[in-house]
């Protein structure tokens, strides 16, 4: 778009600043990007155990149903937060075929008492399933 304008009897012709600066736009998008890029992977975490160590430990390939204690004896199913005493009647319909039959991976923290074990555990045999695998890791050396 044109401007004229009459100066003491010379026209004149100024051009308007049509483009916009893209450059801060550009700049913006970027540190968002490189924000959502570190802060993803912490997203998807899940909750922080100190899984005990052992000599024997099983290499898990295919998903299971996941029971956590962590340090504070909170109670998550599936990475979700759960009361301890709606644990047994989450666990019964969740999953395909007999409740004997299924694998529940029960993961808890090392510094949890035994007593809050024991009781998630029974939560777990009151839903109807015996076949319970408890989470450990290998020993450093």
């Amino acid at each position: 778009m044109a401007f004229s304008s009459n100066q003491g009897g010379r026209t004149r012709t100024q051009t308007a600043l049509a483009e916009i600066n893209i450059t801060p736009l550009v700049d913006v998008v970027l540190v968002l990007l490189l924000i959502f890029m570190l802060t993803a992977p912490v997203l998807q975490s899940g909750v922080e155990v100190a899984i005990p160590q052992t000599r024997t430990v099983n290499q898990v390939t295919e998903e299971r149903m996941v029971v956590t204690i962590d340090k504070d004896q909170n109670v998550y199913l599936q990475d979700k937060p759960i009361n301890l005493n709606d644990l047994t009647d989450q666990l019964r319909p969740v999953g395909s075929g007999a409740p004997a039959k299924r694998v529940i991976y029960l993961r808890a923290d090392q510094a949890v008492p035994f007593g809050a074990f024991a009781s998630v555990m029974d939560a777990v045999k009151r839903a109807g399933i015996t076949n319970i695998s408890i989470v450990t890791r290998p020993v450093e050396k």
